[in-house]
């Protein structure tokens, strides 16, 4: 005789769930687990490794292929953006634009790096006879040039006009 409030449980009740079940929650489990795992360790490189990763002159920088420019007047002296342009097509830097710098009396020539990618301004500098002490870096996401030539007063000492 079956008395009231005890029934035989079966071996899938509700208490109890199958072992498909159990095993696809622990693997569910140990995956997300690496996934969390292996998101701080990539947290942790960017923050910590990526600092030693600054600009250093040691590092070797490539130079483009073709390196795209433009030249600002900053003397005064009419015509040298000009001689300035045709020098460095001559020497295979695509000038992309010519015109006046916002001043007239900027004393000493400027090379301007803005992509981040000194060796390209080094190379120009070079070209040109630019001192490296006259590189500098303005990044700029809106220009779509390589390098920045401010020709100064001291024009006349440059290898264009050598």
């Amino acid at each position: 005789m079956e008395t009231y409030g005890t029934r035989k449980r079966s071996s899938n009740s509700v208490g109890r769930k199958p072992k498909t079940v159990n095993l696809l929650l622990n693997v569910s489990i140990f995956l997300l687990s690496a996934l969390i795992l292996y998101m701080f360790y990539s947290l942790y490189v960017k923050l910590f490794h990526h600092q030693n990763d600054s600009f250093n002159p040691a590092n070797e920088q490539v130079v483009s292929n073709r390196i795209q420019v433009d030249v600002l007047n900053g003397c005064g002296v009419s015509g040298v953006g000009d001689r300035f342009t045709d020098f460095l097509r001559n020497n295979e830097i695509d000038v992309v634009k010519v015109g006046n710098y916002i001043s007239n009396d900027v004393g000493e020539s400027l090379v301007i790096d803005r992509t981040g990618n000194l060796a390209n301004a080094y190379k120009v500098a070079k070209t040109l006879g630019i001192k490296n002490e006259n590189v500098i870096q303005q990044l700029n996401k809106e220009y779509f040039l390589d390098v920045t030539i401010v020709v100064g007063r001291d024009y006349f000492n440059l290898t264009p006009f050598k």
